[in-house]
């Protein structure tokens, strides 16, 4: 019942600025949640020894761009979540101590305050809390690599995921993308789902702005695969996003709608050639002594609220 009203008050809500769209989206939204299913794939227990997330990456996007950075294509998954939320749920939450106690997490996900049980970890890295970048919203790629990095030379864990925030918006390649919430239309810039649904940005200018994001998080991926060891890399995401089907932009949870839960499965390897000190290169963030970050405010950056 609590789902089904919020699919309600989010779709009447957009009625003020997308009209018959709004409409469209809340009878899509009810039929992919409730007479839809997908059937998703497995994660935690798959074979990976790293397991790179891309937050908020489609498979089709990631056809369309790895190739050219020499990582693996073609192959893909069915997510078990529809945002970060619910894949960090599903993928962690039924997880015992055990299961999770070879496992170091780095992210720059703020949803990890939240959804992930720290003490099951062997260590949980939020680099968000400190490496965030209030001039553009989001955390930096080279952050992550930098933590990630760092962690698998000198902490004790079995497996590592390294969860980067992009090719979720906003794009660092276009400074339009700031996720203000709808409630500031006319005082600030929209976000870019909202700009996209009211017909004031098109899809292939989303779609770039989409695509570059993705470009610039594949070089520090590249940069991690060779300052690490790991005999089978996977890269894949916690969701993709919605670019208008069916009436739907951006990414929402419970909605079995193939755009928006099919992600890469792209498999290598990596070899820690010792190319990168995230410590001599001044990336690394040192947390200690440093006040925890606001969660909701960077949420909000995000285009969550």
């Amino acid at each position: 019942m609590n789902s089904l009203r919020s699919t309600v008050d989010e779709s009447v809500k957009n009625l003020r600025g997308a009209g018959f769209g709004a409409v469209r989206e809340l009878v899509s939204r009810s039929y992919l949640r409730y007479a839809r299913t997908l059937e998703s794939d497995e994660m935690f227990d798959a074979d990976w020894d790293v397991l790179v997330v891309l937050d908020a990456c489609r498979a089709d996007l990631w056809d369309e761009v790895a190739g050219d950075h020499g990582l693996p294509t073609g192959e893909s998954r069915i997510s078990p979540g529809g945002t970060s939320t619910e894949w960090l749920s599903t993928v962690f939450g039924p997880r015992s101590a055990d299961e999770l106690g070879d496992v170091g997490y780095v992210t720059a996900n703020p949803y990890s305050a939240s959804h992930v049980d720290h003490d099951d970890f062997a260590f949980v890295e939020e680099v968000w809390r400190d490496g965030w970048d209030d001039d553009v919203g989001t955390t930096r790629p080279r952050q992550v690599t930098a933590a990630a990095v760092h962690a698998a030379r000198t902490r004790d864990a079995d497996r590592l995921v390294v969860h980067y925030m992009q090719p979720h918006f906003p794009s660092l390649a276009d400074d339009r993308d700031d996720g203000i919430a709808l409630d500031d239309f006319g005082e600030e810039s929209l976000s870019v789902w909202e700009d996209f649904r009211f017909g004031n940005r098109s899809y292939d200018d989303v779609w770039a702005a989409y695509r570059a994001n993705l470009e610039i998080v594949l070089e520090d991926v590249e940069l991690l695969l060779s300052n690490l060891d790991g005999d089978r890399v996977v890269i894949t995401a916690d969701h993709g996003n919605a670019m208008g089907e069916h009436g739907i932009f951006g990414h929402a949870a419970g909605i079995a709608l193939p755009e928006l839960r099919t992600v890469p499965w792209s498999v290598t390897t990596a070899t820690d050639e010792g190319t990168y000190d995230p410590v001599e290169a001044g990336d690394l963030v040192d947390g200690d002594g440093a006040v925890d970050a606001d969660v909701a405010s960077r949420l909000e950056q995000l285009g969550y609220r």
